[in-house]
C-alpha cells in the first residue's frame, strides 16, 4: 500500500523543527530515520498530512559521557550505540541493540525515534524503564526532562505534546551488571516478551536490583515483586516466579496468559543470570 497525501518539509535545526512543529498543528509528525512511521503510513496506520524530517540534524547524533551519566542525541542510531566503546556502566544498551529488527533498520532507526513511537515491546522503552532514563524534550516554549516512569502513557501514547520533540536521552544511573533478554517467533522481530534486570552488587552479593518487562502490557513495567526479593536476599529463581505471579494478564490470540507467564518466569531468570556476569563479560 501507498501513504495517504502529506506535505513534506525539510528542517535545518532543532529550533526550526519545532517551529514547523508549532505551526502545522497536530496534523504533523516528525520522521528522523523512518522505521516505524512510514510502514506505519504505508498501512494507513497513521496518516499525518505534514511529515518534518529531522534527519539531517547532526548535532543531535551523539552518544557522551559526562558527569550526570550517559546522554544519547536524538538522532544517533540504534547501530552507532551498537558499536560505541560505552564501557562496562553502560554495556547493556550496547548488548541490548542486537535484539533491534535487522541490521538494515539498526542502520537507520534512531533512539528518540523509538521513545517517541512507544511500542510496547520497544527495547528502548524497556531500557529507560529499567535504568530511570530522562527524556528531555524540546519546543518552542523550550526544554524540559520528562522521567521514562512519567513518559510512556499506553501502545503508542505518550506525554509528548504535539508541539514537542525528543532532543536527548540520559541514562543517569551506572548499570554495570544489567541484561535484556526476549523471545520472539522469529529473529528480528518484536518480542512477544522481554525482560530486563540490573543488579546492585556488593562484592560478589546481591543486595538489590531493578526488574522490568515488556510485552505484559500497554507499556514496560517495573516488576516490584520482582524487586523485592532481590532486596531480601531471594534466589533468582525466586524473583522469576514473583515477578510472573504478580502480573495481570489476559489471553491476547495465540498467546495464552499462562503462556505470558512462562514466558516472563523464564526470561527474568535467564536476564538475572546474564546480568550477574555482565561486568566480568564487557570489561
Amino acid at each position: 500500500m501507498k501513504p495517504a497525501q502529506f506535505d513534506y518539509h525539510r528542517a535545518r535545526d532543532v529550533q526550526g523543527a519545532v517551529r514547523l512543529l508549532n505551526e502545522l498543528g497536530e496534523d504533523a509528525k516528525i520522521i528522523a530515520g523512518g522505521q516505524s512511521l512510514v510502514a506505519m503510513m504505508n498501512f494507513r496506520l497513521a496518516r499525518p498530512g505534514h511529515l518534518v524530517d529531522v534527519g539531517g540534524l547532526h548535532s543531535l547524533q551523539y552518544i557522551q559521557r559526562e558527569a550526570d551519566g550517559l546522554h544519547i542525541g536524538a538522532l544517533a542510531t540504534h547501530h552507532a550505540v551498537e558499536t560505541a566503546n560505552l564501557g562496562p556502566d553502560f554495556a547493556v544498551l550496547r548488548d541490548a541493540m542486537r535484539w533491534v529488527g535487522h541490521y538494515p533498520i539498526r542502520t537507520r532507526g534512531t533512539v528518540g525515534g523509538s521513545v517517541a513511537h512507544a511500542d510496547a515491546t520497544a527495547e528502548w522503552a524497556l531500557l529507560a524503564i529499567l535504568l530511570d532514563a530522562r527524556i528531555v524534550v524540546e519546543s518552542v516554549r523550550g526544554r524540559r526532562t520528562i522521567e521514562a516512569g512519567s513518559f510512556f502513557f499506553g501502545y503508542y501514547a505518550t506525554d509528548l505534546a504535539f508541539d514537542e520533540m525528543i532532543v536527548e536521552i540520559v541514562f543517569p544511573n551506572r548499570a554495570p551488571h544489567a541484561a535484556v533478554t526476549e523471545f520472539a517467533e522469529r529473529q528480528g522481530d518484536f518480542a512477544i516478551v522481554a525482560a530486563a534486570v540490573s543488579l546492585d552488587m556488593e562484592g560478589v552479593e546481591v543486595v538489590g536490583g531493578s526488574v522490568a518487562l515488556a510485552g505484559v502490557g500497554a507499556t514496560p513495567v517495573r516488576s516490584s515483586a520482582g524487586e523485592a526479593v532481590l532486596a531480601t536476599g531471594g534466589t533468582f529463581a525466586d524473583c522469576a516466579d514473583a515477578a510472573a505471579d504478580s502480573l495481570e494478564l489476559e489471553d491476547e490470540g495465540m498467546f495464552t496468559v499462562e503462556y505470558r507467564r512462562t514466558l516472563v518466569r523464564t526470561l527474568v531468570a535467564d536476564a538475572c543470570a546474564d546480568a550477574l556476569v555482565a561486568e566480568k563479560v564487557s570489561s
